[in-house]
């Protein structure tokens, strides 16, 4: 094998380029923050939504806390999407930076750790031995290597934060404003069963599209996710019920 002292400065290879280029973050996730935040927007001004309808008769005090409940729920989900993705962003370069010093201070036990992810693979042999010398000519394909494999991590974009904050955050107003609209256009005792009944679809329709596009029985996944929403939204109108006033109160 050939000695891994100053192995960095050798020049790169194809497979080395091949590695350093691997999808930085899933496609798939830019549609978990809209489910994120539409589920979430929708179930929480729901049960608010429920809560204040079942406490109180007047419609307006029903919209407002809706509204109030939408807004705070979008901007508050942004905040927390933002936050902790600028916290994976910084354990990933702070993970980047040990294994680029672990491979320049300690070179033979990371090459082993190669070894031992190629031969997981698969590989074998003479062909092993070949695939580990080709990555460990290319420091930046070698910590790949590491990071993707080892540790299980993916580089974020710097973007990522502030893309991930807005996806979240108008996803949760756009969801919250489906179990609203019965209450601008209805009376308020037709407003609480539309409510329900379009909130349901919607989770629904959420749940079937996703298992669609990934994995999963999309009927299944639809009446998970509606009645897993709808169950968490009744928990604000019984408490609603139980605070309501009392007549003659």
């Amino acid at each position: 094998m050939l000695p891994v002292t100053n192995l960095p400065e050798l020049p790169p290879t194809r497979l080395g380029e091949a590695i350093r280029h691997l999808e930085p973050r899933p496609p798939s996730a830019a549609l978990a923050d809209i489910i994120l935040g539409g589920q979430d927007g929708l179930v929480n001004t729901l049960g608010v939504i429920l809560g204040v309808a079942a406490a109180s008769n007047d419609p307006r005090i029903v919209i407002a806390a809706g509204f109030a409940a939408a807004f705070a729920e979008s901007i508050s989900m942004g905040a927390v999407a933002y936050t902790s993705t600028l916290a994976e962003h910084d354990h990933y370069r702070a993970e980047l930076k040990r294994e680029q010093r672990e491979i320049r201070e300690m070179p033979q036990a990371e090459v082993q750790e190669v070894r031992d992810i190629f031969a997981s693979w698969g590989f074998g042999g003479d062909l092993l031995e070949r695939a580990v010398d080709q990555v460990i000519r290319d420091e930046e394909a070698w910590v790949n290597v590491m990071m993707h494999n080892e540790l299980k991590l993916a580089p974020i974009e710097d973007t990522s934060a502030l893309k991930s904050a807005l996806v979240v955050g108008f996803s949760a107003i756009t969801g919250s404003l489906i179990p609203l609209i019965p209450f601008l256009l209805l009376p308020l005792q037709w407003a609480v069963p539309v409510s329900l009944l379009v909130s349901a679809l919607a989770l629904f329709g959420v749940g079937a599209y996703k298992a669609r596009i990934t994995v999963g029985r999309p009927m299944r996944s639809g009446l998970q996710m509606a009645v897993i929403g709808i169950v968490s939204a009744l928990a604000g109108y019984f408490i609603g019920a139980l605070f309501g006033a009392q007549p003659g109160g």
